[in-house]
């Protein structure tokens, strides 16, 4: 289908939506299903608004943005105010201070993301045929509108598709580097496939750690979420909470109860369980949770009832690798975290968020800083890298 767009945006309906349910699921997933990820998709969004999980209450208020033409959807902007940085996975405190030094508010502020999901992947939702760059213009216009009319003091974009952000940079945004981790599957067909990358001495390490969580009585399997029992849902919760009562204040505890037993009704195509058995049991003492579309698999949480050595580099690392190596993944984010992910074959790589900040002064600061800030993350993801237990 050619591309073609209105010939004036007087010809287009803009409408705000303080809950994504005030928007038509199929008209919203005809956008959102031909997108990598699946954190954009309508029952994600809802679940996690119907769960309280994300509400005006919890600091994120949402404000959907839709743009039609002759009544159809052309465009979609899943966006929330928030009150605070909570649950954004991109630290910007420091900007926060900046501005309480300079005198001005911070908050509130847009933001565009996935709630309390550190997955790259966020762009505006356009329907194919139609003009992307152009209605994404138009986008950009109505969300600096919407920040002037209700003073609104900065918009981001956090964990966008990385093809998406080059646009969106070029449009008048600050980009600011951050790091992650990704694995990437060349092609491998199987685990020993996987493991002939490494040195011997790390390849050495992880047969032992696998081993050591057999010896120890676990038997790992995974299940998608069609084949989990409804109860699962719950259980991963307890799971979730236990994992964050851990961290006390640097906690990550962003999502409810009822998030995770609604995923047993609209998302079970998407969740994979890593669940640990001990003998005899039909319910896990462990279990990972992560989602997958298509050929990408995110890893998001992880729980025990006890401490098992090596358990959780099994369950949220190994197991999900050979999984998608048989399912034919050729990525893999394993989430926010620490270093060891670099011994276990995960790549630091470079993912952005963008900011226009309302007021000139925070963005001259901004844009005076950002390339000695965005240099040091470079370093940062070389010296990550330079670790990589990898054969040469």
């Amino acid at each position: 289908m050619s591309e073609h767009a209105p010939e004036s945006t007087t010809e287009l309906t803009v409408s705000w939506h303080r809950s994504i349910a005030e928007v038509d699921r199929d008209e919203w997933n005809a956008l959102a299903l031909e997108l990598q990820t699946p954190f954009l998709e309508w029952d994600w969004l809802n679940q996690l608004e119907v769960s309280g999980s994300i509400s005006a209450d919890n600091g994120w208020i949402p404000v959907h943005l839709t743009v039609r033409y002759a009544h159809h959807l052309v465009a979609a902007a899943p966006l929330y105010v928030k009150t605070h940085s909570m649950g954004e996975f991109v630290f910007d405190f420091a900007w926060a201070d900046v501005a309480e030094q300079l005198g001005l508010d911070y908050y509130p502020k847009l933001v565009g993301m996935s709630p309390a999901t550190p997955s790259v992947g966020y762009r505006f939702l356009i329907a194919p045929g139609y003009h992307e760059s152009e209605l994404t213009v138009t986008v950009l216009d109505l969300i600096e509108q919407f920040c002037r009319s209700n003073r609104l003091n900065g918009t981001s974009f956090l964990f966008p598709d990385s093809r998406w952000a080059a646009g969106i940079e070029q449009a008048g945004y600050t980009a600011w580097h951050h790091q992650s981790y990704l694995w990437t599957n060349p092609g491998f067909r199987s685990f020993d496939d996987y493991l002939a990358g490494f040195t011997k001495n790390q390849r050495r390490n992880i047969r032992r750690e696998r081993e050591s969580v057999t010896q120890a009585g676990i038997t790992l399997r995974c299940v998608r979420g069609e084949d989990a029992p409804h109860h699962w849902f719950s259980l991963m919760y307890d799971f979730y909470e236990k994992t964050n009562d851990q961290f006390g204040p640097w906690a990550a505890k962003y999502l409810d109860r009822p998030f995770f037993e609604g995923l047993a009704e609209v998302c079970r195509d998407r969740i994979l369980f890593v669940c640990g058995f001990e003998s005899g049991s039909s319910d896990p003492m462990a279990m990972s949770f992560l989602v997958y579309k298509n050929d990408h698999l995110v890893g998001r949480y992880w729980g025990t009832e006890r401490y098992v050595d090596n358990l959780h580099f099994c369950a949220c690392y190994y197991e999900p690798i050979e999984w998608a190596i048989i399912n034919d993944v050729r990525t893999f984010d394993p989430g926010a975290g620490s270093p060891h992910k670099i011994r276990r074959g995960f790549r630091a790589v470079q993912n952005v968020s963008l900011h226009r900040f309302s007021d000139p002064r925070m963005r001259a600061v901004m844009e005076h800083n950002i390339a000695r800030i965005n240099a040091y993350e470079t370093r940062q993801i070389e010296e990550l890298n330079a670790m990589l237990p990898l054969k040469d």
